[in-house]
């Protein structure tokens, strides 16, 4: 047989490469600052501080300066807001930052080129950097983040609450790596989507629910995985005989599509928009009750928790009652408690029908607001 030999064109080099690689670690922290109100007047360059959140090898703090850090003259009162470098360090820390503000609706708006703040998309937004610090120097920030009037007055305000979201990335080192063959990098994990590709196509189901006029089709085994009350029914002792097909009653299809995603991928679909509203949120955490999926509960007493308002207090106050929820029943008691809500949650139909249904809650709330008087007249 014949042999064919490849020869090199002698006018084309070698072709090496080599990169130069940047290496970063991101964190964000969040920092709530309850009783806003009362921060004013605390004197410019006075400071609250967040706890250390630990990024890149190094532990940070937001500092928050209520009356500013320094008075520029101006006359406007704005107030500041500063990341520091808590950590000893012996080299430089290289360091980008970037706040966004958080309001009513959880909904974030990022600080702009201009520094104003927008629900920007990520393409525009604008981290402030790079930065360097060390032992002699500290911290970094804006003295006039935002008008001190203009942010009491802002939808940023919630509850008198101001919540502040601040990212870190800390430049860690640099490398230069010459020709190698790297390993091929692993695939993000999918059993979530997996999962919810198998509930979605119906494929090796066996069991079905009807739910006001809408089947649902699932798999036995994954229920009873997820939930002690669908493994009792399908797989336990007292296990019904006849349950190829299941009526559900007195639940919305809506909910009970929900709780089915939760069971399947353990998320609750666009639980952070407000596509799944607060009702819904009320709707999912009876159901969660109902079928013992205790993560899916503490995830819907959590999220009410975040979104008490006027409208809806009374008839979480109920919910928390009837579930055994303790830091949704707090947390309802102490918003009707402030003397700026009281009168007005009296009025709603979810405060009448609580004094129509719920004696117990209503004389809860009644030692509970007494108790809130009596310690403001000893202070």
């Amino acid at each position: 047989m014949a042999s064919v030999t490849f020869i090199q064109d002698p006018e084309t080099p070698n072709l090496t490469t080599s990169t130069f690689k940047t290496m970063t670690m991101k964190g964000s922290h969040i920092f709530k600052i309850q009783n806003f109100s009362f921060t004013k007047g605390m004197g410019v360059g006075n400071y609250i501080s967040s706890d250390t959140f630990f990024v890149g090898g190094h532990f940070w703090q937001i500092l928050f300066y209520p009356d500013g850090k320094k008075n520029d003259g101006s006359g406007d009162t704005y107030v500041s807001l500063y990341i520091k470098l808590v950590s000893k360090c012996e080299n430089d820390v290289r360091v980008w930052f970037e706040y966004l503000l958080l309001d009513r609706c959880w909904n974030k708006w990022y600080s702009s080129k201009d520094g104003s703040f927008d629900r920007l998309s990520k393409d525009i937004r604008c981290m402030a950097g790079p930065y360097t610090l060390n032992d002699g120097r500290r911290s970094i920030g804006y003295d006039a983040f935002y008008k001190r009037n203009a942010l009491e007055a802002s939808q940023f305000i919630k509850d008198d609450c101001l919540t502040v979201q601040c990212t870190v990335v800390v430049v860690n080192n640099t490398s230069m790596d010459g020709s190698k063959t790297f390993a091929q990098s692993l695939p993000l994990s999918d059993l979530g989507q997996s999962y919810v590709n198998l509930l979605e196509s119906r494929e090796g189901s066996d069991v079905s629910f009807e739910v006001e006029g809408e089947t649902f089709y699932a798999h036995k085994i994954i229920l009873s995985t997820r939930s002690p009350v669908f493994k009792a029914n399908f797989l336990g002792p007292l296990k019904e005989e006849n349950t190829r097909c299941i009526k559900i009653e007195e639940m919305h299809a809506p909910v009970f599509k929900a709780l089915l995603y939760f069971i399947y991928c353990d998320v609750i679909p666009d639980l952070n928009s407000k596509s799944i509203d607060i009702i819904m949120t009320q709707h999912l955490l009876a159901a969660a009750d109902r079928y013992g999926i205790e993560r899916l509960r503490s995830l819907c007493e959590s999220r009410l928790c975040e979104n008490i308002d006027i409208d809806i207090v009374a008839s979480s106050l109920a919910l928390a009652e009837q579930y055994g929820c303790f830091q949704l029943k707090s947390t309802c008691l102490e918003f009707i408690a402030l003397p700026k809500n009281l009168e007005v949650v009296m009025q709603t139909d979810g405060f009448k029908n609580l004094k129509e249904n719920c004696h117990i809650v209503i004389d809860d709330l009644i030692k509970y607001v007494a108790r809130k008087a009596s310690l403001s007249f000893v202070m």
